[in-house]
């Protein structure tokens, strides 16, 4: 049989092969103590199989010294042969000079007693080994012819009868020969096979690596980008619920102060007291939503209700301010939405009220909120003056964020915001935006 085994590939193979690397070095192993102390151990063997049965195949004294002479020649042979190479022999001129001296040593040996086949068998171990490929064939023919001759009882047959015997054994074990050089075979195909797999694979593994490392690069470069993008944000949004909340406030104190300044000119004490009161209530409910506004907490409507019923309490205390005329419809099956969803959608409608208060002059208003499978709307209707959505300015002559600002929310939570309005034709202010339930 030939000695595919001692060409395993060894190496570390990575995370992918590291339980083939460490078996396929431990069988390495292995066949290398076979082929540094086998043929002492199986010299020694044999010598003493031919000791004990030298009457019995008729050994003189004559075949004694022939015999010692051989294994003292074999004995000399492995010593210089283990001196001069490594562990990882290859097939070259001195090994093929090796692999015939031990071959003629062992059939002098066998010629003598067959028991010293023992020592032969070594010719079928580490042929590829110590062959080129052109003389592997040849070399395990000729250890066949000492093994049938072994086998059949001796060397040289004897008579025509042990010639028979002897020409069935070398048959035999020529058709052995071919059936492990098969076997061998396709041990190297796979072998190759496992090679070229663990190769891929560290390939592969070297590319996912730096594939790895790219997107940890990556992935620190967004993390300074969303962290930029956060603070941008945050500062819009602080900008925004400034906006919702103080201006908004110091609009509604404004005009009531206006309203206290014609009733004290038209000498009405009771009505400017009244109306001193509500700023006042103003003022106090915006310094509160200011102070929320920038722990980034809730609007104060949706501290104990949920959006229903704060849009509710909004819109009647805006047209109890205004004195305009404003009804809320709720349609749909009403649930407790995610706490962003409610907190935008609120804002958006105090900015519409905020805007239709300051310059649509209405007389009605009317606010939907619409609950459907996916998504949520809030609608804002006027009569008022209405305006060209055209050409209004981005951003207002006071400060304001007006609709830009309204659209800008509706987006931040993937929705939209839709004004239709034209002059004389009052307003409506349609915001759409996911249906996300709360999380409870």
């Amino acid at each position: 049989m030939s000695d595919a085994r001692t060409r395993w590939p060894v190496g570390d193979t990575g995370a992918v092969s590291t339980q083939t690397a460490d078996a396929a070095t431990m069988i390495e192993r292995r066949w290398h103590l076979f082929h540094r102390w086998g043929p002492y151990i199986l010299l020694g063997f044999g010598l003493l199989m031919a000791v004990a049965t030298s009457g019995a195949v008729g050994m003189d004294r004559g075949d004694w010294y022939v015999a010692g002479t051989m294994v003292a020649a074999g004995l000399l042979l492995q010593l210089r042969w283990g001196a001069l190479v490594s562990s990882r022999e290859e097939a070259s001129p001195a090994s093929v000079v090796y692999y015939a001296l031990r071959w003629a040593i062992a059939f002098v040996l066998a010629w003598l007693n067959p028991f010293f086949a023992f020592y032969a068998v070594l010719g079928y171990f580490g042929s590829e080994r110590l062959l080129p490929p052109r003389l592997v064939k040849p070399g395990l023919f000729a250890t066949a012819v000492i093994m049938a001759g072994s086998q059949s009882g001796g060397l040289p047959p004897d008579g025509s009868l042990g010639w028979v015997v002897f020409g069935g054994l070398f048959a035999v074990n020529v058709a052995l020969l071919n059936v492990f050089a098969h076997l061998a075979a396709q041990e190297d195909e796979r072998t190759r096979v496992q090679t070229a797999t663990i190769t891929e694979l560290e390939r592969t593994n070297a590319a996912l690596q730096r594939a790895m490392d790219e997107n940890a690069a990556l992935h620190a470069q967004l993390l300074v980008q969303a962290r930029e993008a956060g603070v941008a944000d945050e500062r819009r949004r602080l900008a925004a619920e400034i906006h919702d909340t103080i201006a908004q406030g110091l609009t509604g104190i404004i005009a009531q102060l206006q309203v206290v300044t014609g009733a004290q000119d038209a000498g009405d004490a009771a009505l400017a007291r009244e109306h001193l009161d509500r700023a006042a209530d103003l003022a106090r409910h915006s310094l509160g939503e200011a102070r929320r506004s920038v722990h980034n907490l809730s609007p104060a409507p949706l501290e104990h209700d949920h959006l229903p019923e704060a849009l509710k309490k909004t819109v009647a205390a805006w047209a109890e301010r205004t004195g305009v005329r404003a009804d809320v419809t709720v349609t749909g099956t009403a649930e407790h939405l995610h706490d962003e969803i409610e907190a935008t959608l609120l804002r958006i409608a105090q900015e519409a009220l905020s805007n239709t208060a300051r310059h649509a002059r209405a007389t009605r208003l009317g606010v939907t909120l619409s609950f459907m499978d996916d998504e949520v709307t809030l609608d804002v209707r006027d009569d008022g003056r209405g305006f060209d959505p055209l050409a209004t300015a981005r951003r207002t002559g006071s400060g304001g964020f007006g609709l830009d600002g309204m659209r800008a929310r509706a987006e931040r939570i993937a929705g939209s915001l839709t004004v239709e309005s034209e002059p004389g034709g009052g307003t409506a202010v349609s915001a759409r935006v996911p249906l996300v339930r709360h999380e409870h």
